[in-house]
């Protein structure tokens, strides 16, 4: 697995090796010169190095997936990662720190956890990073999503939007 990363995508079990060349090629066709992808020990899982912003890369992929829906044959979903920590609670929370003045005053947001290949508790993660929060929390319509990917020994964290993150299946629905 790639050491650093800035995108997560899964698949369906196994079309993974399909996942990592759809990516690449989408990712080449966006403008990046040189990216790199690679499977993960978890099944349904790849990751992918762009030198691009992973946020503007998702949202480009998106308008990609509007107009040219037959290149995504393989790709399910694609979240941006901003930051790369060990996964360890401490340091997620002091990630997520470092990051949330991204996060207005009056705006809400809410924690999302996905992890695989870890013994961490998903509720011991929401609540020490919510409880560092001093914003509104909305579970269903947030302004931000903080969404923290933990992937074995590593984790990755992104301050986001929800529209920031893209679902294929979801998009394709209201093609």
């Amino acid at each position: 697995m790639l050491s650093e990363f800035n995108l997560l995508v899964s698949t369906s079990r196994g079309n993974e090796r399909n996942a990592c060349s759809e990516i690449w090629y989408l990712l080449r066709e966006l403008g990046d010169s040189r990216p790199e992808t690679d499977r993960t020990p978890a099944i349904g899982l790849v990751v992918a190095k762009t030198e691009m912003s992973p946020i503007s890369v998702v949202q480009e992929l998106s308008r990609k997936l509007m107009e040219s829906p037959w290149k995504f044959r393989y790709i399910l979903k694609v979240s941006p990662i901003e930051k790369l920590v060990p996964s360890n609670i401490a340091e997620i929370a002091g990630c997520v720190l470092t990051m949330v003045d991204r996060i207005e005053k009056e705006e809400s947001f809410r924690v999302t956890v996905r992890k695989r290949h870890t013994t961490l508790s998903t509720v011991e993660i929401v609540e020490t990073v919510a409880g560092n929060i001093e914003r509104k929390v909305d579970l269903e319509n947030p302004d931000k999503v903080v969404l923290i990917e933990v992937l074995g020994d590593v984790a990755g964290v992104s301050v986001i939007k929800p529209s920031d993150m893209l679902s294929v299946e979801k998009a394709k629905r209201s093609i």
